[in-house]
């Protein structure tokens, strides 16, 4: 299964883990890594992923982050069809730089985008392309799929 993690999710290590909430996303996140590694899901990049790392000016998160993109499957360009899905996406009322990355997961046939942004998992809830959770939820749907088989 190929999923797509947003900047936030990939950053949530290195936000404070007193807040339980964020110590849980963290945890979630960390076993999801463990599973890319582990090869049992398949994990896209994108040049969005590119560009609003390349902005963080923590470089040791930078470098945290880029490395995974060695680990990724599916790496996405920019393209006219991902700007055009971006700007459809800004009508729901994405920003546009969460829209780039809900069209380049999109683009890349991701079936999850994970994220850890509250108002980005509101608008992107229904939506039939692609299902976006936070990496609690994930993990969540993970076990009960296969509790199911």
């Amino acid at each position: 299964m190929l999923v797509y993690l947003d900047i936030c999710c990939f950053n949530r290590p290195f936000d404070d883990q007193t807040q339980l909430l964020i110590r849980l996303q963290t945890e979630a996140k960390l076993s999801i890594q463990n599973a890319i590694r582990g090869g049992s899901l398949s994990l896209a990049w994108s040049a969005i992923m590119d560009l609003e790392n390349a902005a963080n000016p923590d470089s040791d998160r930078r470098a945290a982050i880029a490395w995974w993109k060695d680990l990724s499957d599916t790496d996405v360009d920019a393209s006219a069809e991902i700007d055009a899905r971006a700007e459809e996406l800004g009508l729901r009322g994405l920003k546009p730089m969460d829209a780039l990355h809900v069209a380049s997961a999109i683009e890349a046939g991701a079936s999850w985008l994970l994220t850890t942004d509250t108002a980005l998992l509101k608008k992107m809830k229904g939506d039939r392309r692609i299902r976006v959770a936070d990496p609690i939820d994930f993990v969540r749907a993970l076990k009960e799929s296969s509790d199911e088989h």
